[in-house]
């Protein structure tokens, strides 16, 4: 009985294919494939049982927060802060990218441009004779 045999890597050197088969085989890693999940595509049966076992259905696909729009963070600022911030011959102040909220007063008579603001806040804002425009924050 032989105990020991030879690698065949040993006895195939001068050979065309190394015991490969075809040819190109033996060329790198060219043949392989990938590594790992790699060719776990739509096509790739042979290893769905084990992907699907593994990750459940959760593998395939694109996940729905990639496709979700971005929400734009909006700053806030309180009526009462805008009527300590006005200079005093300001007739209008532009706020896009905040909300205003509805906490404090308002006297002068001016016009506001915002991205948001609250029913109290708009309910202010015209009580005191000013005008307020709402655009919406632009999405980059």
């Amino acid at each position: 009985m032989k105990t020991k045999k030879r690698r065949k890597s040993s006895r195939m050197p001068g050979s065309h294919t190394n015991g490969r088969g075809f040819k190109k085989k033996a060329r790198g890693s060219g043949h392989r494939g990938g590594v790992g999940m790699a060719g776990s595509g739509k096509r790739g049966d042979q290893k769905k049982t084990l992907v699907l076992n593994l990750y459940g259905g959760d593998y395939f696909g694109k996940d729905r927060a990639l496709r979700r729009p971005k929400r734009i963070k909006l700053k806030s600022i309180n009526v009462g802060e805008i009527q300590q911030r006005l200079k005093k011959d300001e007739k209008s102040i532009n706020l896009k990218g905040y909300k205003i909220l509805g906490e404090g007063e308002l006297t002068a008579a001016i016009k506001i441009t915002a991205s948001a603001a609250s029913k109290s806040a708009i309910d202010k804002i015209k009580k005191a004779g000013a005008e307020i425009i709402i655009e919406n924050a632009s999405r980059h």
